[in-house]
């Protein structure tokens, strides 16, 4: 069925009107993205052409999307929001609290068993202010989103990096904080910094061992992880066109691993085909009707480098294989090169674990083609040396894929079938012997590789490639295997090969499901009364954040992040997934992940108050109680990864009031602005080796915070020295309103009183 469609008549209905309106006031053919974001202004029609990267434009998104993870305190927040029901048509998913240990069945209800009272919080909340509710085990909230709301050319936001996802249809749809998601929810508008846009041509075809997948793996390797921050990244050229709707997702997906606001590819024939398919024809017959509007412009795409602030050409018919990793995503090697590599590196080559799924690669057709393979390997006698694990995308294709036969290729083969849940891809995985910390491999078809993402241990050694390559890497049970050149030894002790890999972009008998997991909100959810127990160590309500006051002084050091500090290691996943509706108890996770830059070590740092060296919770905790405010330093991209928001509401809650680093990731920033916290930049990078440890600072011109305006940190050393140096930020006067009110969510609620 077509959920929303009177809502998709209406954004089709202006969407020509309003494009042609933004092409006179830009004065040039617009890509697609801009066709989206121009048909999806706040104020209705373009009265002026937005600067990219520079002008904050108010935005009315279609829908909203959540997981039961962030879920928990976006609808906390949104309860305080004085509204009756949601303003935008909005779906919670549980997807997230669901470990993967034995197999689906007996995993599903322990998940149920350990997490009902957030399961029932977040139904009944759904039910209340008229939001759909997904049940557990009725699949990854971006798959679901896919086979059900995504449409060519809506606007999206989603409490989910991965929100990216649905780009594969031709939306632009944008991860954000719970904070953002509650502004939407609420029927006010949404700020975003009119985005770059980096055009990628994709000429040639793929075939063979390529897959959708080896695009963004190679486009990850030479943007770097922060290489598409504030830019949308939009794909085109015939090789475009070429790739399954489902594979455009899988590409659309892992922009989020190139700090990309969004990722999208224009409609046509095979986003047309995956709608149909989808039982959404009504959906596919409107958007024919306007089809040169749901894509970019044809001058745009003759001569892309006049449209496109950067533009990548990459040849699919040339495009090798690659294997992502370890430690972060962007690391490219293609496959033939990876021996080498290892070697020189000292990756360990022995592959114990092959996973495929994720919200990246978890469709029919990825689970056909790795398949294919499974297949030829029971048919030519081999034995997997590495174990599998499955994690279809949603109950839709886990049944087709049943019903076809496809999951018991995979079981011939020795693989368990997980539950249609994220499972070991956000470190849901009970992996037996992790906790020994022993150095190891493992491939997986996911999107992000992180130290300890996995199954929590650091030695973990972590690559990302296609589900077909995941297959045949697992089946040798060696990480620099080259199905294209590399033989196997099988049962009877013969040389064999494994042959390309073989799929569906559909499935050939249709899609089908019994209970696909969905539950409608009554129609007047006045009555229902939603009660938190006050001893409940799962779910808390919020106490609203007060303003920080005047000038900041005798802030202290809590950390100085070394390295690499994404969310995982700010706010981890894994088994703190349960206190994601509890701040306080979730805040005790804070930064125990970090490392510490003095001495290397990871929830190990000063307590200036008493010159010990302890957790870096407690110290915060002490600080606090000592009404001593704090502060964080960090590095490049800091923030990178998930769209959490815990990463900058438990240091806010726990005393935390300035992060001060060399750059940010986008939706970490935004988070720390929305929880009315100081995110800062160094105006000179060389000043983060000035912090020590026993410093002191004061802000010495925070009462003339302004847009556009420098501020001044005064740096008191340990000796009396100082350093007086400065530092940039991105507030524009609404958001110094947030942060002078103590949240964008106080702000609301005075509105609304």
């Amino acid at each position: 069925m077509a959920f929303d469609i009177d809502m998709i008549k209406k954004v089709y209905s202006r969407m020509v009107s309003r494009v042609d309106t933004a092409k006179k006031i830009v004065g040039k053919p617009l890509t697609l993205s801009e066709k989206i974001l121009y048909n999806h202004l706040w104020n209705g029609s373009a009265t002026q052409s937005f600067k990219r990267g520079v002008d904050y434009v108010d935005f009315a998104p279609d829908r909203v999307a959540c997981q039961d993870a962030t879920a928990q305190m976006a609808l906390l927040q949104f309860m305080q929001a004085g509204k009756k029901k949601v303003a935008v048509p909005t779906t919670v998913h549980c997807d997230h609290l669901i470990q993967a240990r034995i197999g689906a069945d007996k995993d599903l209800q322990e998940a149920i068993n350990n997490s009902s009272e957030v399961f029932n919080f977040l139904g009944s909340v759904s039910n209340k202010y008229g939001i759909g509710f997904w049940k557990p085990g009725a699949g990854i909230i971006h798959q679901v989103v896919l086979e059900n709301y995504a449409f060519p050319g809506g606007m999206m936001i989603g409490t989910d990096s991965h929100t990216v996802n649905a780009g594969g249809l031709g939306m632009v749809a944008i991860g954000v904080g719970g904070a953002d998601a509650v502004d939407v929810m609420a029927g006010m508008p949404w700020e975003l910094k009119f985005p770059k846009l980096i055009g990628v041509k994709l000429i040639g075809k793929l075939s063979g061992w390529t897959a959708p997948k080896d695009v963004i793996l190679k486009v990850a390797g030479i943007l770097t992880a922060k290489g598409g921050t504030d830019c949308i990244v939009e794909y085109f050229g015939e090789g475009a066109i070429s790739i399954s709707a489902t594979g455009k997702g899988t590409i659309c997906n892992m922009g989020a691993e190139i700090g990309a606001t969004t990722s999208t590819f224009g409609y046509d024939d095979s986003i047309e085909r995956y709608l149909r398919a989808t039982n959404r024809d009504e959906v596919a017959d409107e958007a024919n009707k306007i089809r040169d509007y749901l894509t970019g412009d044809d001058e745009v795409y003759a001569n892309p480098e006049k449209y496109f602030d950067q533009v990548i050409e990459i040849n699919l018919s040339e495009l090798k294989p690659h294997l992502n990793g370890p430690f972060t995503p962007d690391l490219a090697t293609p496959v033939g090169e990876m021996h080498v590599k290892a070697i020189k590196n000292g990756w360990p080559l022995d592959v114990e674990w092959g996973l495929i799924g994720s919200c990246t690669n978890s469709s029919y057709e990825d689970l056909s083609r790795a398949a294919s393979i499974a297949k030829q390997a029971v048919d030519k006698g081999l034995v997997a040396k590495a174990e599998f694990g499955i994690n279809p995308g949603s109950e839709q294709v886990r049944y087709t894929a049943e019903r076809d036969g496809l999951l018991d290729i995979f079981e011939d083969l020795g693989a368990t079938i997980f539950t249609n849940a994220c499972g070991p891809c956000i470190g849901q995985w009970a992996r037996e012997g992790a906790e020994d910390q022993k150095k190891n491999t493992i491939v997986h078809s996911f999107n992000r590789n992180f130290s300890k993402r996995a199954d929590g241990n650091p030695n973990t050694h972590a690559f990302v490639g296609s589900p077909s390559m995941v297959a045949a890497v697992a089946i040798s049970g060696k990480l620099d295997f080259n199905p294209i050149t590399d033989k196997l030894i099988n049962k009877k002790g013969e040389e064999v090969m494994l042959e390309e890999p073989t799929g569906f972009e559909l499935p050939p008998r249709g899609f089908d499901v019994k209970d696909p997991g969905f539950v409608a909100p009554i129609e007047d959810g006045s009555r229902i009364e939603i009660s938190v127990n006050p001893d409940s160590k799962r779910l808390e309500l919020l106490i609203p954040f007060k303003p920080i006051k005047g000038n900041i002084e005798g802030a202290k050091l809590l950390i100085k992040a070394f390295g690499k500090c994404t969310t995982d290691h700010i706010s981890m996943a894994g088994p703190w997934l349960r206190f994601r509706g509890h701040l306080d108890n979730i805040s005790n996770n804070m930064l125990i992940g970090a490392v510490n830059a003095f001495n290397k070590e990871t929830n190990k740092v000063k307590n200036q108050l008493t010159g010990e060296y302890e957790a870096v919770p407690d110290t915060a905790r002490a600080y606090k109680v000592a009404n001593v405010p704090s502060i964080v330093v960090g590095g490049h991209n800091y923030g990178e990864g998930s769209s959490r928001e815990h990463a900058a509401m438990e240091p806010r809650h726990l005393g935390v009031v300035a992060v001060i680093v060399k750059s940010f990731a986008r939706i970490h920033e935004t988070n720390l602005k929305k929880q009315g916290m100081l995110g800062l930049t160094f105006v000179n990078e060389n000043d983060y080796d000035i912090i020590q440890e026993d410093d002191t600072f004061n802000f010495v011109d925070l009462n003339e915070f302004a847009q556009g305006k420098q501020l001044t940190l005064e740096i008191v050393h340990n000796d009396k020295s100082k350093d007086v140096i400065k530092l940039d930020h991105t507030y524009n006067e609404g958001q110094i309103e947030w942060f002078k009110e103590g949240s964008a969510l106080n702000l609301i609620k005075k509105e609304n009183a």
